[in-house]
């Protein structure tokens, strides 16, 4: 029969397990500190190059900020608005000159119902350049309207329709009437 004997002050235990796990676990929070560290040097380097980008690029903005300034000092010269006053009356007659109604209701014949009326017609050209069409239309029922709308809408010439007003039938006028701004695709 054997005796365990003991000699040792404290029992043994087991804790070479722990031990391994623990060594695991510090080495793998000592390589994550060594990850993080390379990213944090690498975000560094980075956003010091973004600087660097942006720095040059409000050098090159304050630079063509000073000429614009410059120009812009020289066009408020009096000789020189005159002349400027001159060329933006020129370019807005050119650009009204270079409307072409023809198109515009050739473009119209094709998506205007028979029982709508086009009362009024009048081309507006935006800052951006864009043609769109502030219109009257008359109908003897909203519907016809609706309808004429749909077809602009759906056109490849016509893009959205803003109804800004309706005037209902008077005892003077038989028709509704129906104010509409539509978009126009006419290359100036």
């Amino acid at each position: 029969m054997r005796l365990p004997l003991n000699l040792a002050r404290e029992p043994m235990r087991r804790d070479r397990s722990i031990l391994v796990a623990s060594a695991a676990v510090g080495i793998l929070l000592c390589l994550s500190l060594i990850a993080l560290v390379g990213l944090a040097v690498n975000d560094h380097r980075v956003m010091q190059e973004s600087r660097a980008v942006i720095a040059q690029v409000e050098k090159q903005m304050g630079r063509v900020n000073a000429s614009q300034a410059q120009v812009d000092a020289q066009l408020r010269q009096p000789d020189n608005a005159s002349q400027l006053y001159r060329t933006e009356l020129f370019n807005t007659l050119i650009h009204r000159k270079a409307i072409s109604w023809t198109r515009i209701f050739s473009d119209l014949e094709k998506v205007l119902p028979h029982n709508v009326r086009i009362l009024s017609i009048k081309p507006q050209i935006n800052t951006k350049n864009e043609l769109s069409l502030d219109m009257v239309v008359a109908a003897d029922a909203p519907e016809q309207v609706i309808g004429f709308v749909a077809k602009l809408e759906n056109s490849d010439v016509f893009g959205d329709v803003t109804q800004t007003s309706q005037i209902p039938p008077t005892q003077n006028d038989q028709f509704y009437r129906f104010h509409l701004t539509v978009t126009y695709d006419q290359k100036l």
